[in-house]
């Protein structure tokens, strides 16, 4: 018998994550993007790192297709922006500060770390599709604090005697859009 859909999004909202903008270029050069709560390393040699995406996402034929994707991985500053890419909307670069790599990905300028992936598989996986990248670029800017995603809402980490973890007035589902 399959657990409770209800119960298992219950359950797995009590997980908490790091949230990272998933970006790549359609076939005429268009960034398109969505926000991740499902961004992991996998290995180190080769360097693999995974993400998944819902095939609803209206970004889902880019990624469904391209050859390369680049993470930004957010600041706890950053939800606005996490929550704009986890919409449907018309234009989720507008008002943001995205720049060019090197490599041509486009990426969130002032991420706490950017990773640029070719795509090494695609899998299928019930109503996402998990997209494993070989890692080919890193960028770590190390200043501020990582966006946390838990319990349906953003959070903040704090650090001192025990880890807290104090639930933002703000929040909503960050979720693939």
């Amino acid at each position: 018998m399959a657990a409770d859909q209800g119960m298992l999004r219950d359950a797995m909202a009590r997980v908490p994550a790091g949230v990272a903008l998933v970006t790549a270029h359609d076939r005429g050069g268009v960034p398109h993007g969505f926000t991740a709560s499902s961004f992991v390393s996998v290995s180190m040699e080769p360097p693999l790192a995974l993400v998944c995406l819902a095939r609803t996402a209206n970004s889902f034929p880019v990624f469904d297709s391209c050859g390369e994707f680049a993470v930004s991985v957010l600041r706890e500053d950053h939800t606005e922006l996490a929550m704009r890419f986890a919409r449907k909307s018309a234009d989720k670069f507008a008002g943001g500060e995205f720049i060019r790599t090197p490599r041509g990905a486009t990426v969130l300028d002032g991420a706490l770390a950017v990773v640029e992936c070719t795509v090494h598989e695609r899998y299928p996986a019930g109503d996402h599709i998990i997209l494993l990248g070989e890692v080919q670029s890193v960028h770590v800017e190390g200043k501020g604090a990582p966006a946390v995603y838990v319990d349906r809402r953003f959070a903040a980490l704090c650090s001192g005697t025990g880890a807290c973890l104090a639930a933002a007035e703000r929040g909503a589902h960050a979720h693939a859009g």
